[in-house]
C-alpha cells in the first residue's frame, strides 16, 4: 500500500471535516470549538499559517492532520483522523512525522494537544514520538481531559 502525504487545498474541505466527524462522533466527543474548525479549515487554519495533510491511498484520502499556529514559536497539533478501514496501517505515524517535519521546519519549539482519555490508539501514538502529559490548561474543547506536549 502506498501512501502519499499532500497538503490541503480547497477542494478537500468536505472530506477534511468528514474524517474527523467519524471519529469525533464516535467517541460522542463534537462540540462547537470543533465545528468551528471543521467548518472553516481555510480560515481557521490556513490563513493564520497553518497546515493541513491529507493521506492519500490509491487516489482516496483516508487521512488528515493538522498544524495551527499558535505565539511564541508554538503550534497546536489538530484534527488528526484516519478512517476505521485504514487504520493499524502506519497513516497516523505518517501524517505525524510530516507534521513535526513542518513545524521544526518554521522553527517552532514546542507542539501542544488536546485530546480524550478514549482515544488510547493516539495517545499512545503521540507518547512514542516524545509527546509527554501536562495539566489540562486552556482548553478550547469541553470533552478535553488530556493535554500532552513535545518540545522541539
Amino acid at each position: 500500500m502506498q501512501v502519499e502525504i499532500i497538503e490541503y487545498d480547497q477542494q478537500y474541505a468536505a472530506i477534511f471535516k468528514q474524517l474527523n466527524l467519524e471519529w469525533l462522533d464516535k467517541y460522542s466527543l463534537t462540540e462547537e470549538a470543533d465545528l468551528l474548525i471543521l467548518n472553516h479549515p481555510k480560515e481557521k487554519i490556513i490563513d493564520t499559517g497553518g497546515m493541513i495533510y491529507l493521506a492519500k491511498v490509491n487516489n482516496i484520502i483516508v487521512g488528515v492532520a493538522a498544524l495551527i499556529i499558535k505565539q511564541n514559536n508554538i503550534c497546536e497539533l489538530v484534527k488528526m483522523a484516519v478512517t476505521s478501514s485504514f487504520q493499524g496501517k502506519g497513516i497516523s505515524k505518517l501524517l505525524l512525522e510530516k507534521c513535526l517535519s513542518k513545524a521544526k521546519e518554521l522553527g517552532v519549539t514546542k507542539i501542544s494537544l488536546f485530546s480524550n482519555n478514549q482515544l488510547q490508539a493516539a495517545i499512545g501514538l503521540y507518547k512514542k514520538f516524545g509527546f509527554k502529559h501536562v495539566p489540562v490548561e486552556n482548553s478550547p474543547f469541553k470533552t478535553c481531559d488530556v493535554q500532552m506536549e513535545l518540545s522541539l
